[in-house]
């Protein structure tokens, strides 16, 4: 919630002028809701015992101790903590200044630790271990932001990435099956993503069809097609069609040894490091680069861009076509990066959780990418919560991935400014 007042600024020579002061009540409304909720979990329903944290493996070079931390106790401290936080953040709006983004990130911290702590009782958490299962929710969600972030730059609305990471997962296990070589398969993935885009360029750059729906078409037509496939051929000889061989983790001389960060980062597939890169080029080419300046010219002016020599329609063209393929690239880690075998949609509308997330990072890739990791670690949360049999009901613990991406976007973004051009056809007057 927005409110815009007027004050009276000192008067000028010809008058009085007036000050006009923006006050954003979003965040402060966010900090009051979730103070209520530590209020009533942790002082009105709380929960005896204490939770170990764990952070160390055998392979690290030294040992981490565990941190056993009790679950009243650390419930009555976060909840003194959330509210003087509100009170701070009310405080700070009022007088017409922002929130600090520290002090939020001190909120979300201790409310974590604390619902936690809460949740798991006198159970063990593996910290490593979560935050590894972490990364590995994230990794396709990344891969498609890169694609959803350089598409939408450019001034294309990529609706499209599920239907461009389910042919990725789809085309990767069977040629990887087939020809016995991830190689093939990943480069296989990579194409069908171009696939995917190309039909999602010609339709609504050559042809002007509203971007949104050819996007939502097209994840129609890519579950449909993939399930056919599946059901007629790789269910029915799942040995020479359905069984890739998978990429082995590669850990890192010396790095993947440090504790905590060591086997989460580096410890990792070839498909994981190949996201760092992605995330790092993207960002480079698209901010410190001629090309990316005529990408985010066209998403922003196309007009003024035509003006002065960019082919916007060329350019829209191929930038998509490279979304896409990093898009269907990371499709393949779905199979032969993970479970090996394709499932009818195994994506599981993870291709909208990275639009999400393109959103919240308001089309950045740094922020998009952290915006990924925070619906992968929901997802990670929610997976060990249901192991140590939390007190919540397990229909709502398969909601929190789906809860978080609301909140975050409607809850903490709200109103946001896209690319001015981003789903507006350019015709060349």
């Amino acid at each position: 919630m927005t409110v815009i007042t007027q004050h009276p600024a000192p008067a000028l020579a010809d008058g009085e002028s007036t000050r006009v002061v923006v006050r954003h009540w979003r965040l402060p409304i966010v900090f009051a809701v979730f103070s209520a909720i530590s209020i009533l979990l942790f002082l009105v329903f709380p929960r005896p015992g204490t939770t170990t944290y764990t952070f160390s493996t055998k392979s690290d070079f030294f040992t981490i101790p565990n941190v056993q931390i009790p679950s009243i106790a650390t419930g009555i401290v976060v909840t003194i903590i959330a509210l003087i936080i509100t009170a701070v953040a009310f405080v700070l709006v009022a007088r017409g200044r922002s929130v600090p983004l520290w002090l939020g990130a001190i909120f979300a911290v201790a409310l974590l630790v604390g619902f936690i702590t809460w949740s798991v009782g006198d159970g063990t958490v593996p910290v490593a271990g979560l935050l590894a299962a972490a990364l590995g929710l994230s990794v396709p969600i990344i891969y498609g932001a890169m694609g959803g972030v350089l598409s939408e730059r450019v001034g294309v609305v990529n609706v499209a990435i599920e239907g461009q990471l389910l042919g990725g997962a789809f085309t990767s296990a069977m040629l990887a099956t087939i020809t016995h070589s991830v190689v093939v398969g990943l480069i296989g993935a990579a194409v069908a993503g171009m696939i995917v885009s190309f039909i999602l360029a010609a339709f609504s750059i050559k042809y002007l069809v509203d971007q949104v729906i050819v996007g939502i078409v097209l994840n129609v037509l890519v579950s449909g097609v993939t399930g056919f496939f599946y059901t007629a051929v790789m269910a029915n000889n799942t040995a020479a069609f359905n069984l890739p061989p998978t990429l082995p983790n590669l850990p890192i001389p010396l790095l993947s040894q440090i504790p905590v960060v060591g086997p989460v980062l580096f410890n990792q597939t070839l498909i994981v490091y190949v996201m760092y890169v992605a995330v790092a080029g993207v960002y480079f080419f698209l901010f410190h680069t001629r090309w990316g300046l005529r990408v985010r010219a066209v998403g922003e002016h196309p007009k003024a861009a035509d003006t002065v020599g960019v082919k916007v329609n060329p350019t829209r063209f191929w930038t998509v076509l490279i979304a896409g393929a990093i898009a269907g690239f990371g499709g393949a880690y779905f199979t032969i990066g993970g479970v090996g075998g394709f499932v009818k949609d195994m994506t599981s509308g993870l291709g909208y959780i990275a639009l999400a997330a393109v959103i919240f990072g308001r089309w950045d890739p740094i922020r998009a990418t952290l915006a990924a990791l925070l619906f992968g670690f929901a997802g990670a949360l929610q997976s060990l919560l249901g192991l140590l049999h939390a007190p919540i009901p397990s229909e709502f613990l398969r909601m929190l991935p789906y809860l978080v991406t609301i909140f975050a976007v409607a809850g903490l973004v709200g109103q946001s400014r896209g690319p001015a051009a981003s789903g507006k056809p350019y015709i060349k007057s």
